[in-house]
């Protein structure tokens, strides 16, 4: 059965007890919140975790910069999809040796040449594509965002939250998330440069 973002929506609401909407962009107060959050908590849940329903490759022909051997010398440009890449290995498998990389912008920098398999979560945006689990995750994160200032209640922003996690576990617990693609704060640093993978 296909779903769309408005399922979403009114599932979002049905978390917190709030009665359904016709059309997110109807003129009422709910509407005006889901369409406000939707597409950016999308990209926000698909970003955190390494989705496996997410994870696309990409065959990307590398730039030598020429700043000289040893360095991050080799510049790729990642998909126009791409949310974020995952770590970079030497065969572009998941469980491939570890090469060093950095990302700049929309650009990873690399000491091996091209071309190169880049791995990455994509911004997948028809709900027809997304896993059953990351679809329970998104909406109880949209009943989060949400939940103060539609209802005024914390009792509602407490119900979001344990909807969230119990979801979130239920995903970790059917690998629906690949183990150790978790965006944290040493991600962001090793994406930046300030530590590098060792080949």
């Amino acid at each position: 059965m296909a779903i769309t973002p408005l399922d979403i929506a009114n599932m979002a609401l049905g978390v917190l007890d709030e009665a359904p909407i016709d059309s997110l962009d109807q003129d009422v107060k709910a509407a005006r919140l889901l369409n406000l959050h939707f597409d950016l908590t999308r990209e926000a849940e698909l970003t955190k975790h390494a989705w496996v329903f997410a994870i696309l490759a990409a065959a990307v022909a590398g730039a030598d910069t020429g700043s000289g051997a040893g360095t991050l010398n080799f510049a790729y440009e990642l998909p126009l999809d791409c949310l974020r890449p995952l770590p970079l290995t030497h065969n572009g498998e998941a469980d491939g040796m570890p090469i060093s990389w950095r990302q700049e912008a929309g650009l990873i920098y690399s000491d091996q040449s091209g071309p190169r398999l880049i791995r990455y979560i994509a911004n997948l945006t028809d709900p027809n594509d997304w896993d059953a689990l990351f679809t329970e995750v998104l909406v109880a994160a949209l009943a989060i965002k949400i939940a103060h200032p539609l209802t005024h209640k914390a009792s509602m922003i407490d119900i979001a939250r344990g909807a969230y996690d119990r979801a979130l576990d239920a995903a970790f617990h059917a690998d629906a998330i690949q183990r150790g693609g978790r965006l944290s704060t040493s991600s962001w640093a090793i994406q930046r440069g300030d530590n590098r993978f060792v080949r």
